[in-house]
């Protein structure tokens, strides 16, 4: 039987905030339908929130870091859930072509999280809008949940990725979370 879910780790673009390529503007972050209240719902639960964004903007010289902090500092602000609602932010800065620890779909920042807060691997949930979010849960040996925003046909990653597990996917990010709070493991 597997253990209730005590984390989530968070993709941003796309799962929490409007999907803009390259986002550097604080201006253009949009929080996405549903997630506020996912989010509430989330915390009401008392589980942790982690993000895990890839931001290869930054290694292919496209913005700075301190570009993509604004940005996290504007979606924390419209989020209107505190001043820190997510324990701790990995921004993984690497272009796809270079050596990464942390650019998805790497399982290090979730065994790391585990590691840190002493969760077991399946108390840990990955949300995603992408393959490589779920790839990251299968690889991590954490649980996974997938996010159609839209932007791609997440099902098909899903298919071709050919997952020993299967992640279940919400056309929203509330639906998502409400799922994994009522599941019965």
């Amino acid at each position: 039987m597997a253990s209730r879910v005590k984390a989530l780790i968070l993709d941003r673009d796309g799962t929490l905030i409007s999907h803009v390529p390259y986002l550097a503007d604080p201006a253009q972050v949009m929080i996405l339908p549903g997630v506020r209240e996912g989010l509430r719902m989330a915390l009401a639960a008392g589980m942790k929130l982690f993000v895990h964004s890839n931001q290869s903007g930054v290694g292919r010289g496209f913005f700075s870091l301190k570009e993509v902090e604004a940005c996290n500092r504007r979606m924390i602000e419209l989020l209107d859930l505190g001043a820190a609602p997510f324990a701790r932010i990995c921004i993984a800065t690497e272009r796809p072509d270079e050596f990464s620890t942390y650019r998805k779909p790497s399982p290090e920042f979730a065994r790391e999280i585990a590691a840190e807060y002493g969760y077991a691997l399946d108390e840990i949930c990955y949300v995603g809008d992408r393959g490589s979010d779920l790839e990251s849960a299968e690889r991590a040996a954490t649980r996974g949940v997938g996010v159609s925003t839209g932007l791609d046909d997440l099902q098909a990653e899903i298919d071709a990725a050919k997952f020993t597990h299967s992640y279940p996917v919400f056309a929203r990010f509330d639906a998502a979370i409400f799922s994994l709070l009522t599941r019965a493991d």
